[in-house]
């Protein structure tokens, strides 16, 4: 069975529906009618009023902003200057990496180690020491951000396989 012999009376009634549909005249006519009544009820809008110059005031403006700058300016040089705020101290990359060790270490203290299935331990034992790797590296230095993401990913990837050893154990027993 074809897809276009199941359709071809939907396409048949499609293809027999008008191609463009205009509005009945009297429609037309009666949106003539309402612009026309908007037109008319609306008062018309008087032309701006000009307004005189007045020489004085241009003056009066320059002399009021005249004074108010040199206000401002024996103010600032009376008074003695703000102290900065204190900057908040983000912490460092070395601090950062102790509470997401602390934060590791106590997921991985609700694992019993024995509970993990034994071909998964050697894997553990590299995330371990690539992790006390990474340490290393963000002691020494400070300022490489980008070993903090590497040492969460280390983490998280060690915190899943302990997962996946735990649930071959599982699943064997």
């Amino acid at each position: 069975m074809n897809h276009d012999d199941i359709h071809d009376p939907l396409a048949a009634r499609l293809r027999a529906l008008p191609r463009e549909r205009q509005p009945p005249a009297a429609a037309w006519q009666h949106i003539a009618t309402a612009m026309a009544q908007a037109q008319c009820e609306r008062p018309p809008v008087p032309p701006p009023a000009r307004r005189r110059r007045r020489p004085f005031a241009l003056a009066a403006a320059a002399a009021v902003g005249a004074l108010l700058l040199g206000a401002g300016w024996w103010t600032h040089e009376q008074a003695p200057p703000a102290p900065a705020p204190p900057l908040a101290q983000a912490p460092s990359l070395q601090q950062q990496a102790d509470v997401l060790a602390h934060a590791y270490h106590g997921a991985l203290a609700a694992i019993p180690p024995e509970r993990v299935a034994d071909e998964y331990v050697p894997a553990l034992h590299e995330l371990d020491a690539s992790a006390g790797s990474i340490r290393s590296a963000i002691a020494q230095s400070p300022e490489a951000a980008f070993l903090l993401d590497q040492l969460r990913r280390t983490y998280a990837l060690r915190l899943e396989l302990t997962r996946q050893g735990l649930a071959v154990t599982e699943s064997s027993t």
